[in-house]
């Protein structure tokens, strides 16, 4: 998969693939957990997220997405983790996942994950094919388009801010693959993956408060 690999050249290809208009994009409204959280649920015992504990959530995902995704994901496998030069974390990952804009459907999603500790982004670049770590070939599945993500860590210890966009390669751009973020955001919950980690971390129950 080249040894030139940078996290800046993989945020640059993001970037591109954001800026191209024929592509659907969506990016979350930034989350303040723990203000989301005293608004929206009851936490028994209480519990505070810390900006430390977010960005160990997002790594923890990153690699086992079967776990902290399991809405989306039916089985997942990552490898090779390597260091790259400029001092960011990278691998694989294969993965089953519902279809974007049918739930009905399902196929395999790789991904190449690059991971930089320093500024707590990480990429999730969808690929059409690479090998597996017994270096045998793997492809993706053709029922939806390639789509690269980001997931990020900001904000502070007091309420850290959970960071999330999407850019799907579609060759024009199709509403339908917006609208299930738009409707997560009409919803006003916390993403899923992050209510799974507060409670199995923290040995609590969030319960969402009925309007």
């Amino acid at each position: 998969m080249g040894s030139d690999v940078s996290f800046k050249a993989v945020a640059d290809e993001f970037e591109a693939a954001w800026n191209d208009p024929s592509h659907s994009r969506f990016e979350l409204p930034a989350v303040a957990v723990n203000s989301k959280l005293r608004e929206k649920y009851t936490v028994t015992p209480p519990a505070r997220m810390s900006r430390a504990k977010l960005w160990d959530m997002e790594c923890r995902k990153a690699w086992d997405p079967a776990s902290f995704i399991p809405y989306v994901v039916s089985t997942g496998k990552s490898w090779g983790r390597h260091q790259l030069a400029d001092g960011a974390e990278r691998f694989f990952r294969s993965s089953e996942q519902v279809g974007w804009i049918d739930p009905n459907v399902r196929g395999t999603v790789l991904e190449e994950v690059l991971i930089d500790n320093e500024t707590q982004r990480i990429f999730f670049m969808g690929r059409a094919q690479f090998p597996d770590e017994a270096g045998q070939p793997l492809k993706a599945g053709d029922f939806q388009p390639l789509f690269h993500v980001e997931h990020a860590a900001a904000g502070d210890d007091n309420d850290p801010l959970n960071l999330w966009r999407i850019v799907v390669l579609t060759e024009k751009y199709d509403e339908r693959y917006t609208e299930p973020f738009k409707d997560m955001v009409r919803q006003g919950w916390l993403p899923g993956f992050v209510e799974i980690y507060i409670e199995r971390e923290f040995n609590c129950k969030l319960t969402r408060k009925v309007a």
